[in-house]
């Protein structure tokens, strides 16, 4: 072990010192590793590498429909396994990570039940590809199969640890939730993954906030056939790192469980010790290839290869038990097939294990204790004073009064607080930022200390550490900036958020609340201050997307999503934030709306008009200018809510009119008009007396000259021109 904080030299596999067995044997007294705790890591790395090759024999046999090993990466693993605690400390791996989850308790059994894809599989329920971990009994948090995001969703775990002891040191409910003071939050990636940029992310956000997160970088020489040193500066992720502040960088032999033993004894203790996060590089071999579908003899050499086999901790370490006198060659031998009769028994059994039903696979895409659509979110609002509340501040009343009451809430995003230094919220002299919109304004003097912080300039940081705190039991109600920015959270938005409940079979999930000031019409908001994309997110399954058009609406649905069990993207038009005809009176501190109950913003009965966000008004004024002129009443439906869709008040709605108009500010190639449209005509084309129209964006980029975005973006006139149109079908 060699720490890199001290300012030691580079160092790779090659040039780590290598220990005699008798060194090896003082390190192990050194840090009271007994003889029996030596043969449970050779038997741990055993069973390890006899589950890699029963499942490429599934494989082989159709058993199995993936494969990649943990191959050469057992003894440090095992080492980790061994100083850590299983149900007390969280654990986020990634896929070669078969030894540590064997070493903290998943039996051989489980894991090839997940190679064969049947009920056994504890981690996923059928779900995921093998080596995918997962075990809600022991705190190893189920992944996927994203390379980086794992990284920041373990600060978002430590994080909701740290923020739950806060609490209960003030005596505050922290709901029953599981947390230790001095837990520690291991993550793990390959060589390859430290050039994802959330890898950073993730590294900066521990170092900044002392966060109490292990990061092991499993260094096996290549990222598929990618060498370390084509992507790494200095070809060592450790030298690299070696003078960031705030990070403790380790370094070892990840092929001798008792020299990786030592480094993680140390690496934990000192986490636990609260001086913050840890990077350990450990060097390991990889004897089988990256997966089944790679063949690295195409491009590393004989010689590499066989150097690899003496180094690999599958030959390596008994090796090292047998010179030292820990074991006799017989006895290594014993062990190896004892270990093979176990497996071969757990693959067997495996295989005969029934797949879950086929209908059970559309189970756990929503949350199935709390339904955000039903009555329990449906009631009055008690609308007390004038109706002159701007949109942007009943969202901010909501958010006052659910923080107030709520300590397990929490809020974090660009700006979002009133001040980071906390020592100004007692400033008369300073009123704070609160949003770049006022929207979140005071909600952080309204809550406890903690509720409410800025996050980095990073969109995915915010998404990511929201998805760690919400597994956790913390509802995060997190804000990006603009909706023009959200694309580097994307892969966490689609293929984490929302796919967490679903990818474990219900064993976690991340309900949170995404708010994002969208759409255009601001005069000079030009191409990345305009942009308007719901369609992107509502064909995602799992997330629930609220696109309110005034005040009161947006209240209702706020709440509901801060008190549902869902991830929901919760939709703020900007230009809506702050009009005079949005405007509510004071709803009340209960006040909520089901999602997926459309609104009947105008009654009719010659046409329907289907709309959300700022194209209900264009709709409602388009409406009455028509009714003016050809005597006809035009019914509006403002949905509301795009996931759940009010089908149903749509078909109602048609059974009367026998037209229908569905306007929208996206553009109208893949809009959400089009998935409307296609369920009408499948479900009621008998209602139908007309063609569907649809008035929307122009395929285009939203233009700064005013002229051209009032061109681009659709007006009441076009909402007009279609309106009569369709009449006059």
């Amino acid at each position: 072990m060699l720490d890199k904080t001290k300012g030691l030299n580079e160092m790779s596999s090659k040039k780590l010192k290598k220990l005699s067995a008798e060194e090896k044997l003082k390190l192990a007294k050194k840090y009271k590793l007994k003889k029996e705790d030596l043969i449970a890591m050779l038997r741990n790395v055993y069973v390890s590498r006899k589950l890699d090759d029963a499942e490429i024999t599934m494989k082989k046999q159709s058993k199995a429909f993936f494969q990649i090993s943990g191959a050469g990466h057992e003894g440090v693993l095992t080492a980790a396994a061994f100083a850590m605690k299983p149900k007390y400390d969280w654990f986020i791996p990634y896929y070669r990570d078969r030894a540590l989850c064997t070493g903290l308790g998943v039996t051989p059994y489980e894991m090839l039940c997940q190679a064969n894809g049947n009920i056994g599989d504890t981690a996923s329920h059928g779900r995921q590809m093998p080596a995918h971990w997962g075990n809600v009994k022991l705190n190893i948090v189920n992944k996927s199969s994203c390379t980086g995001t794992q990284f920041l969703q373990a600060c978002g775990v430590a994080e909701a640890g740290e923020y739950l002891n806060s609490l209960e040191a003030t005596g505050a409910d922290v709901g029953g939730q599981d947390f230790h003071d001095d837990e520690v939050v291991y993550t793990s990636c390959g060589d390859g993954t430290t050039s994802q940029g959330e890898f950073w992310e993730g590294l900066t956000t521990a170092s900044v906030n002392k966060l109490p997160v292990l990061f092991h970088v499993e260094d096996n020489g290549y990222a598929i056939s990618t060498p370390t040193f084509i992507q790494t500066p200095g070809g060592s992720i450790s030298k690299a790192m070696e003078q960031f502040p705030g990070l403790k960088v380790l370094e070892c032999d990840g092929n001798c469980p008792i020299e990786s033993y030592a480094t993680f004894v140390e690496a934990v203790k000192h986490i636990r010790s609260k001086k913050g996060p840890v990077l350990v590089h450990s060097h390991v071999t990889r004897p089988y290839s990256h997966s089944l579908s790679d063949d690295q003899s195409m491009y590393r050499t004989k010689e590499e290869l066989a150097e690899e086999k003496v180094l690999d901790v599958f030959n390596s370490y008994p090796k090292t038990l047998i010179e030292s006198g820990i074991m006799s060659q017989d006895e290594v031998k014993a062990l190896l097939e004892e270990v093979s009769k176990e497996v071969r028994q757990a693959m067997n059994e495996a295989i005969a294990t029934e797949w879950p039903k086929p209908e059970d696979a559309l189970k756990h895409i929503f949350s199935e204790d709390v339904d955000i659509s039903s009555s329990e979110f449906d009631t009055e609002p008690t609308l007390e004073g004038k109706d002159d509340v701007p949109m942007a501040g009943a969202i901010n009343s909501v958010l006052k009064r659910e923080f107030s009451k709520n300590p397990l809430l929490r809020m974090f995003g660009e700006d979002v607080a009133d001040f980071s230094q906390l020592e100004k919220l007692d400033n008369p002299e300073l009123s704070g930022k609160g949003g770049v919109f006022k929207v979140s304004s005071g909600v952080q003097r309204a809550s406890k200390e903690g509720q409410v912080f800025n996050s980095p300039l990073a969109e995915a940081n915010i998404i990511g550490r929201a998805i760690g705190m919400a597994m956790r039991g913390i509802k995060p109600v997190v804000e990006i900036q603009f909706f023009d920015y959200i694309w580097t959270a994307y892969m966490q938005l689609k293929n984490e958020m929302a796919t967490t409940r679903y990818r474990s079979g219900g064993d976690f999930k991340s309900p949170m609340v995404v708010r994002v000031p969208i759409g255009g019409y601001l005069r000079g908001g030009s191409i990345y201050h305009s942009q308007c994309g719901e369609s992107l997110f509502t064909h995602i399954p799992g997330i629930c997307v609220a696109f309110p058009s005034n005040a009161a609406d947006a209240a209702g649905l706020l709440r509901t999503a801060i008190r549902a069990d869902d991830p929901v993207m919760f939709l703020e038009h900007k230009h809506l934030y702050y009009q005079g005809y949005n405007r509510t009176a004071d709803v009340g501190e209960e006040y909520m709306i089901p999602f997926g109950k459309a609104r009947v913003a105008r009654e009719g009965a010659d046409a329907t008009i289907v709309a959300w966000g700022a194209l209900v008004q264009k709709s409602i004024e388009a409406a009455k200018k028509v009714e003016a002129e050809l005597g006809v009443k035009i019914e509006i439906l403002d949905a509301r809510t795009l996931v759940p869709f009010d089908m149903e008040a749509v078909k109602n709605s048609i059974a009367k009119t026998n037209r229908l108009l569905i306007c929208h500010e996206e553009t109208k190639t893949s809009g959400f008009a089009g998935e409307i449209a296609a369920r009408v005509n499948e479900e009621c084309f008998e209602s139908l007396d007309a063609p569907i129209l649809r008035v929307a964006a122009k395929d285009s980029y939203v233009a700064y000259c005013p002229t051209s975005e009032d061109y681009i973006l659709p007006q009441v006139d076009d909402v007009y021109d279609e309106l009569k149109k369709l009449l006059n079908y």
